[in-house]
């Protein structure tokens, strides 16, 4: 019989992959909304609207690849703690 385990949140490939899926398709389509109403208020030529509206999308998918990719290595943190730094040179 298979037992139950709880598998934990750090090793969960289904659940990060959901979770990157998720904040992807949300950045896309926020940044992309920006980039339109962006493109709205400043731009009149319609070549120049799409293109912050690309802009936009790719500043969304950008930022959420990097929160993805942070998430898939598993570093909690982005830049070392200063803190950490200044003990160590000590």
């Amino acid at each position: 019989m298979a037992e139950n385990k709880e598998i934990e949140s750090q090793f969960d490939l289904n659940a990060k992959w959901d979770a990157c899926l998720d904040l992807g398709v949300r950045r896309f389509v926020y940044a992309s909304a920006a980039g339109a109403f962006a493109g709205l208020l400043f731009f009149r030529s319609p070549v120049t609207r799409w293109a912050s509206v690309a802009f936009g999308a790719g500043l969304g998918l950008g930022s959420a690849y990097s929160d993805c990719s942070q998430k898939f290595d598993g570093s909690s943190q982005s830049s070392p703690n200063v803190v950490e730094t200044l003990v160590a040179e000590d």
